[in-house]
């Protein structure tokens, strides 16, 4: 008798167990754990090619 109600609430436990953690949460896609922003603001002046500042800095 005793070894039926542990199995009964071995069980009744695995069943517990089962509805809770029984599924794996949906998948998350890499796109939506990932978010892509500037540092800095871009600032169109910085990257342009300047003959006379290379002058400056490289010939004097």
């Amino acid at each position: 008798m005793a070894e039926t109600a542990e199995i009964a609430d071995a069980a009744q436990a695995a069943a517990a167990r089962r509805a809770r953690f029984g599924a794996l949460p949906g998948r998350i896609r890499l796109e939506d754990t990932i978010e892509e922003r500037a540092a800095t603001v871009l600032d169109p002046a910085r990257n342009t090619y300047s003959a006379d500042e290379w002058l400056v800095r490289y010939a004097l």
